[in-house]
This record gives structure tokens, C-alpha cells and sequence, in this order.
């Protein structure tokens, strides 16, 4: 993983925007590590940081981390106390949610820091629309008591890489009608957020006070309309070497055979460490100077490499993925060896593998 990357990444939005830039590092900040990606994105010009459950946030106070961090996505029975204590604001999307919180602001003695969270049109987390002046008037209440304070109203695009969906305008117009609401119930946030990545480069129409860029900081662009700098790379060491005949079987269930002579090496990561099974018959490595072919099945701990007539040495590093410059396959080009997103590839890297530390970068290394 590429600090340099993430630095600029975030140069990127925070230029884009008049408002201000939360760093979303949920995830384990998307696969490449929540603490280091966030200090980095604080340096260049994040004001805030976002992660889903508290058990996220508090990791970051426990790295020494004081910028305002919300978490948005929590049971009613987490430790709001806790939260209170340790100033991570909470998103609150209904009225137990909110009663949680208040209760835990009472046992602390002083106000809970709230994000009202407001159903934009997904169905998913948040209060759906025929509940949220309810919910709107009882934080008022609680604001009153002096338990809460609303400090922003967020939402949630359902098609963010596609300003001109009709699905997101009408939550566009959701959203204001929602702040509408939540005013003339006499709350005053100072935030409204609304906007991730793709909506930030894609609809300045969604900006508002604060943008939320998770998958855009390590390089991901959901709406595949700005150029950012890919901030991971994967390596993986030659382990074993071997010259087999035409025809060799090649993996579990044979699922190739060599067609000639040729020369394998095997690389120690698969599929508990993040590389699609999916993928196996599609995906490339870069080796020995060039694209390679990934063949047989992708197994558990193991994948095979086609050198052909080439050969490597034991230690050798393959490049499993990484920048495009340098030639090796992409985390977009894997996302589409296994029909899916590149968000999915990268939080799904798994423990087994080494992240190493150097200076500015960081890279991932299969280490066994």
C-alpha cells in the first residue's frame, strides 16, 4: 500500500470540493490499513474520519488519532458510554438508536455528538422517510435535555456514479426535504453530508458541508471518470519450480492441462488470502518480466503460474497486483477475473499477508 498514493488521492478531493473532506477508513481502511491510511489522509487535508462500528473508531483513539471520527453503523445495544467518553460521534437512524445514545450521554454527563441518518432511498441503514420528522422532533427533545447534540444530517446515494439516475435525484431532493425537516424541529447541524466518492467527482449537486471518500483514497473510482493513483500492490515469492510434459494435469479437478511442455512456478497465496476462486483460469500475475498466466484452479493457499519456456528462481517475487505503470494486473482488472467490484477485492485481502512498512509505501507480501 501506497502512502505517497493516498496522499495524493486525497489532495485530489479536497481540491474538489468547497467543503470539507472526511476520510472513510472503514474495513480496515478498504484492506490497507485503517491507522496508516488515515494519518495520511489527515496530513493532506482531511478534517474528519468515518468508520462503521465503534470497535473501528476506538482502534483509532487507541492510535493516538484526535480528529472527529463518526461511526455510522452500530447494534443499539453497542457502548455508546464508551463513545461519549472517548468523543467518537454516532449516527443515529431511529428512535431506539437515539434513546441508546441519550441514555448513555446521561450516565456520562455530557452530550452525545449525533449524525441523524436519513433513508435517502436505499432501504438499508438510516430512518425511512415516514419516520424521520418523528425521530427529527425527539432529538429535538433530547437536545432540549441536553443529552444530544445534532451535529449533522447524513444520507446515502443509491447510484452515486450516475448523477442523472432518477433514483438519485429523488433522493437529492430527499435529503433537502429531510433537512427541511430536521430545522423546522429547531435542530441546527453544522454538517450535511450526503456524498461519497463517486458523487464527489460526479454531482456537485450532493456536496453540501462534508463529502465521505472511503474507496477513493486508496485509488478506486466507483464512477470511472478521474484518473487516481492506485495505492496497493501484492507480491508473492516463488516457492517451488518445475518442468513438466504436455498434457499435466494441472490444480484440483484438472481444470487445465498443459498443452506442451512447459515450465511452472508456484506462488503461496490463493483464496484465504483474497484472490478470487472465480478467477482461476482468467487471472494474470507479473513475473519474470511479463504478464503470466494464473492456471488450474486457485486453491486455498496455492496458484500456478505458466512460464512457458522461461524460468524463475526460487525467491523470485511475482507481482500479484499492483500499478498499472509498472505493468502488473490492477485490483480493476482482477474485479473483472471475478465479476465483481474492486471494493470487494481489496477488504478482502486476507490476514495471512504480511503489510510491511517502508517509508512512504506500504506493500503486501505473501509471506509463507
Amino acid at each position: 500500500m501506497h502512502l505517497d498514493a493516498v496522499a495524493a488521492n486525497t489532495r485530489t478531493f479536497v481540491g474538489a470540493v468547497p467543503g470539507q473532506v472526511m476520510a472513510v477508513v472503514k474495513a480496515d481502511g478498504f484492506g490497507h490499513g485503517a491507522v496508516e491510511v488515515a494519518r495520511t489522509a489527515l496530513l493532506h487535508g482531511a478534517t474528519w474520519l468515518g468508520v462503521t462500528s465503534l470497535a473501528e473508531a476506538f482502534a483509532l483513539r487507541d492510535a493516538g488519532l484526535v480528529a472527529p471520527v463518526l461511526s455510522w453503523l452500530n447494534p443499539v445495544d453497542a457502548d455508546f458510554t464508551h463513545a461519549v467518553r472517548r468523543q467518537v460521534d454516532v449516527a443515529v437512524g431511529s428512535r431506539e438508536h437515539l434513546g441508546a445514545v441519550a441514555h448513555a450521554a446521561a450516565v456520562t454527563g455530557r452530550p452525545a455528538r449525533v449524525h441523524l441518518h436519513l433513508d435517502t432511498g436505499m432501504a438499508r441503514d438510516g430512518a425511512a422517510p415516514g419516520l424521520w420528522a418523528t425521530l427529527c422532533a425527539a432529538a429535538r427533545v433530547q437536545e432540549l435535555a441536553g443529552t444530544v447534540q445534532v451535529v449533522g444530517v447524513m444520507g446515502h446515494l443509491s447510484c452515486p456514479g450516475d448523477p442523472d439516475s432518477p433514483t438519485n435525484r429523488t433522493g437529492r431532493t430527499s435529503y433537502r426535504i429531510g433537512v427541511a425537516v430536521a430545522r423546522r424541529a429547531g435542530l441546527r447541524p453544522q454538517l450535511r453530508h450526503l456524498a461519497a466518492s463517486a458523487a464527489t467527482v460526479t454531482d456537485p449537486a450532493s456536496h453540501h458541508d462534508l463529502v465521505r471518500i472511503g474507496a477513493g483514497l486508496v485509488g478506486i473510482d466507483p464512477s470511472g471518470t478521474v484518473d487516481l493513483a492506485p495505492a496497493l500492490s501484492l507480491t508473492a515469492p516463488v516457492v517451488a519450480v518445475r518442468r513438466v510434459p504436455a498434457d499435466t494435469g494441472v490444480g484440483y479437478d484438472h481444470t487445465f492441462r498443459t498443452s506442451r511442455p512447459t515450465t511452472l512456478a508456484l506462488l503461496p497465496v490463493g483464496y484465504a488470502d483474497g484472490l478470487p476462486r472465480v478467477a482461476s483460469g482468467r487471472a494474470e500475475v507479473w513475473l519474470a518480466g511479463r504478464r503470466r498466466p494464473l492456471v488450474g484452479r486457485i486453491s486455498m493457499d496455492q496458484s500456478v503460474v505458466d512460464l512457458g519456456d522461461d524460468t524463475v528462481l526460487l525467491g523470485d517475487e511475482a507481482v500479484v497486483l499492483g500499478p498499472k505503470a509498472a505493468g502488473a494486473p490492477t485490483v480493476a482488472e482482477w474485479a473483472g477475473w471475478a465479476e465483481t467490484i474492486p471494493h470487494e477485492i481489496v477488504t478482502g485481502l486476507g490476514s495471512r499477508i504480511d503489510r510491511a512498512h517502508a517509508g512512504a509505501a506500504t506493500t503486501l507480501r505473501s509471506v509463507r
